[in-house]
């Protein structure tokens, strides 16, 4: 502990800097909402590293979402169909979600309904390794639907 033979207990703002001062180190402010205000003895600059490191640790350990893209036309053929859901299935059991659309060009945006389905089976065929996120929804002159991989048991 810092500060050896140094009682603990309650102290007043002033006692507290003086032993502070004794020990040549610094009055922390810990929990300033506490009643009476919390405050320790240490060395300010050890406390904010020690802090850094803690965070940075945390954000180490956070999963990083990976979203890959899959694009279809409105009149994607089936060779194609089939060769993009393959990707798909790679990309699921790699982790990643997929943000599967499909993009309107032109007049195109009259087979939105064509565009839905096509979706809504790209969906059914990754059922296994993937559950829907967001259903095919219309923005602008896309319509996008999301799959997220399955936890592994």
């Amino acid at each position: 502990m810092v500060g050896e033979g140094i009682e603990q207990g309650v102290f007043s703002i002033e006692r507290a800097l003086e032993i502070a001062k004794e020990v040549d180190l610094d009055l922390v402010e810990i929990a300033p909402t506490a009643e009476p205000p919390v405050c320790r003895v240490i060395d300010y600059k050890k406390f904010l590293y020690e802090q850094k490191k803690k965070q940075k640790e945390l954000k180490a350990k956070t999963a990083k979402v990976i979203v890959k893209e899959i694009r279809f036309s409105p009149h994607t053929d089936e060779h194609d169909f089939n060769f993009k859901r393959n990707h798909a299935l790679n990309f699921l059991d790699e982790g990643a979600k997929v943000k599967a659309y499909v993009m309107f060009k032109g007049r195109a945006i009259m087979f939105k309904e064509q565009g839905e389905v096509l979706l809504l089976r790209f969906a059914q065929e990754l059922e296994e390794h993937g559950k829907v996120e967001q259903l095919p929804l219309l923005e602008g002159k896309r319509m996008i639907m999301i799959v997220a991989p399955k936890k592994k048991k």
